[in-house]
């Protein structure tokens, strides 16, 4: 089997691994970098319960081989957050239980953070459309779109206004 030397920047950490070429980077998380908050649900990038962050952008870890990351920069739900305190996006899920089951919160958590990240202030259709292709079985979507909703106002609150 071929193996390929990968080194990749996962969330703000520079890691090297030996990979064989078509390992999943979603195994690659999970199972060589010890990353296990990358949910791996249908293997199929359907669920996206293995979305994570590529270079600013989500991608189905399930669906991207781990040498396609190679010299990448990647954000996972272990790097949502700091040490001491949840992402804004985070505490706004726990306060409007925007999960039950948690399986897919580390893939709608991500979603969100894209889509806040180029829209501060999205309307619900706007965060209907980011998270299409994230499914949830548990909480039939509306405490989801609420917390998103929260969060985009905590986000939009936390950054300074500019004195005129």
């Amino acid at each position: 089997m071929t193996t390929h030397a990968i080194t990749i920047t996962v969330n703000g950490r520079k890691r090297e691994a030996t990979v064989p070429a078509r390992m999943l980077l979603s195994d690659c998380l999970r199972h060589t970098l010890g990353l296990p908050g990358t949910h791996v649900g249908c293997e199929h990038g359907v669920c996206g319960a293995c979305t994570v962050m590529m270079d600013g952008r989500t991608v189905r870890s399930c669906l991207t081989f781990a040498v396609q990351a190679d010299g990448s920069q990647l954000t996972t739900i272990e790097g949502l957050a700091n040490e001491s305190q949840l992402h804004p996006i985070q505490e706004a899920f726990w306060e409007e239980h925007g999960l039950q089951c948690g399986f897919c919160t580390p893939g709608m958590l991500m979603a969100a953070n894209e889509l806040l990240s180029a829209n501060p202030n999205p309307s619900d259709d706007e965060i209907r459309e980011a998270i299409s292709g994230n499914l949830c079985r548990c909480t039939g979507y509306t405490q989801i779109i609420n917390a998103i909703r929260s969060a985009a106002a905590k986000l939009r609150a936390a950054v300074p206004t500019s004195a005129t």
